[in-house]
């Protein structure tokens, strides 16, 4: 195996001491996920202490540690192993010469990030690098940063927040070359005082650029102007991506591709060549994955990747799990349903999106729906649940199950709408958690069905998934 860090690279970086000399091939802060020759940070939390966990790493095979107390096995001491992790992730970054992407934003960044990873690997044959799993807060990208080879081409990280100044933090980690805004939404809007703070927060990720950065920004959202003044504070160099004519990177045609997804034309401004157009598929369904990959091709280019390459990965992107993987239940009975899961998160632009896209699916059976109440929305909680109602209602849903206390808002407002607004009956339930919801649609699916299960994280609807799939309902 290649190795990433050396005994001696780390202590330096850290301003610590190693027992002894040892190399490592990847980092952890988790002790369930160090295999062997990874180095392991015992960090110190409110409710748990990675140094209780250390004799397991060796017995995975854990190559070395880094304590702030002596322990037996290869160790490296320092005085807080939480500023030594954020060290590392300094260090990482000072020794590449990879171009470095920063991705951000209300909803889609990490589709975002690994659609942009897999058009980025494919063109540099595997020297590419990116965060894995939704890792983009304080701990999870300097982890991310940790873990990044010295010889990478690429680096791709997500960065996420749910206050205002923790972008500001992340962003001088990461120190984009690139640094990306999907859109801008009333997610965790609870904490903020609206959707400009939100805006004004998620701008936050244009102080980390390096010098001639690049922002790439919205060209549709209503906040437009608001991103790009807050660019402009921190670099001269703004391309804009949407559906907007005026947009830098802009989708000029886009029809429904065979088998799902979008067929899209695109048109880049002039970038001294002349404008120039490509022409790809995109995988995913829906106008918001266009808008993704619109964003994706921007960076691209931003960075000099190959843009023919990147349309190659579009056309190959398999949903991820939570966020709109599509499997096929094999029900008891000898039928299929196929169930779309989007049970990772939720808030009202991404479920508007969702049910939006569930509108344009064609079944032979039923469109049912398991929605999980939206967190984190402050006192506009009961407005925004209310205000899924429409949605629900033109997605051609015959049966809806909600799922959460906030839902109670959405089931008495669609009791009343849907006997005005519909032709057919909507049968709708309302249940406390995810073990009622399975039990609830366990006896509804049928043969030719399409279910869609979409929530905040927090309600647990995975365990749903993931019992669906596997048959045990």
């Amino acid at each position: 195996m290649t190795t990433l860090w050396k005994s001696s690279a780390i202590a330096e970086a850290i301003g610590g001491h190693a027992s002894v000399d040892f190399e490592v091939h990847g980092v952890a802060f988790d002790s369930r996920e160090i295999g062997p020759g990874d180095l392991f940070f015992a960090l110190k939390g409110e409710q748990s202490d990675g140094h209780l966990y250390v004799d397991d790493i060796y017995a995975a095979g854990g190559a070395g540690a880094v304590v702030s107390q002596p322990v037996d096995g290869p160790h490296i001491l320092v005085s807080d192993t939480t500023k030594a992790l954020n060290d590392l992730a300094i260090a990482s970054r000072a020794r590449t010469d990879a171009k470095i992407i920063g991705v951000t934003g209300s909803v889609g960044k990490t589709g975002t990030k690994e659609a942009l990873f897999a058009a980025l690997n494919r063109a540099s044959m595997g020297k590419s690098h990116r965060s894995v799993k939704s890792y983009n807060n304080h701990v999870g990208v300097p982890l991310s940063l940790s873990r990044m080879p010295a010889e990478c081409q690429y680096g791709i990280f997500e960065m996420g927040m749910n206050h205002a100044g923790e972008l500001s933090q992340l962003t001088r980690l990461v120190r984009p070359d690139v640094a990306i805004i999907t859109a801008i939404a009333p997610a965790h809007i609870g904490h903020f005082s609206g959707v400009e703070a939100i805006a004004d927060a998620k701008a936050e990720i244009f102080q980390g650029l390096t010098h001639q950065g690049t922002a790439v920004i919205p060209r549709d959202s209503d906040y437009f102007q608001r991103l790009r003044k807050a660019a402009l504070r921190c670099t001269k160099k703004i391309v804009t991506f949407g559906f907007d004519a005026q947009a830098d990177v802009r989708a000029i045609d886009v029809v429904p591709a065979q088998g799902g997804g979008s067929l899209v034309t695109a048109r880049f401004s002039d970038d001294g060549e002349g404008d120039r157009s490509l022409c790809f598929t995109v995988a995913e369904p829906g106008k918001h994955w266009v808008s993704n990959a619109l964003a994706i091709l921007a960076a691209v280019r931003a960075v000099g990747g190959d843009l023919a390459a990147a349309g190659l990965a579009l056309a190959e992107l398999q949903g991820l799990d939570g966020r709109g993987r599509r499997h096929q239940i094999e029900l008891k009975n000898g039928g299929r349903t196929l169930l779309i899961d989007e049970s990772y998160n939720a808030n009202p632009v991404s479920m508007k999106a969702t049910l939006a896209q569930l509108a344009r699916e064609n079944c032979g059976g039923k469109k049912i729906v398991i929605l999980g109440a939206m967190g984190e929305l402050g006192d506009k909680a009961q407005a925004y649940h209310e205000a899924l109602v429409e949605d629900i209602i033109t997605s051609g849903a015959q049966a809806v199950i909600l799922v959460g206390d906030e839902m109670a808002h959405t089931q008495a407002r669609l009791e009343q709408l849907s006997s005005e607004k519909l032709d057919h009956s909507l049968k709708i339930s309302h249940v406390a958690g995810s073990s009622e919801a399975l039990a609830a649609v366990a006896g509804e699916i049928s043969d030719e069905d399409i279910l869609l299960i979409k929530g905040s994280n927090y309600l647990g609807l995975s365990k749903v998934v993931s019992a669906l799939v596997s048959g045990e309902f």
